[in-house]
């Protein structure tokens, strides 16, 4: 088998320095900056159980957000290649996390719930059967270790 090999990067910056640097736990914001290279500046904060700007992303929306785009990508593709013609997705996924006393946390699931719109001429169950086919190309989706579900809406123009 020829693989090949991906490098994604990106620059993150923090920038919640009020002048006193990390001198204590309420000293400084838990802000920063995302960029890579030719691309806008994503602000980002903590999540806000935890401090952070509720006015900003967080890394736990990032990760839904990476999860529910790549869905959507690969399930575009797949719809292109089998003849599902869609016409209109948006997905609002809900992630579940929870977190320890000690604040140890981490994502149990995440289910994805497109609203999707084909054509009169495309094939409904097809179109449900291509999202199982998704996981087995999906970056984000093959590389984290708890599930990603589903629960797609499709209905006919």
């Amino acid at each position: 088998m020829n693989t090949k090999t991906h490098e994604y990067s990106a620059s993150i910056e923090w920038t919640g320095n009020t002048g006193e640097g990390t001198s204590g736990y309420k000293s400084y914001l838990r802000n920063w900056e995302l960029a890579s290279d030719g691309k806008p500046v994503v602000l980002g904060s903590n999540d806000p159980v935890l401090g952070g700007d509720v006015t900003k992303y967080n890394p736990e929306d990032l990760l839904v957000a990476s999860v529910a785009s790549c869905h959507m990508l690969w399930y575009l593709h797949l719809c292109a290649v089998a003849g599902v013609v869609v016409t209109s997705y948006r997905d609002r996924p809900l992630a579940i996390g929870e977190m320890e006393p000690n604040g140890k946390g981490c994502f149990k699931s995440i289910t994805l719930r497109p609203k999707i719109m084909i054509t009169r001429d495309s094939d409904v169950q097809k179109a449900h059967a291509l999202h199982e086919d998704v996981h087995q190309y999906c970056f984000i989706a093959r590389s984290i270790n708890f599930p990603v579900d589903f629960e797609p809406e499709i209905t006919k123009a």
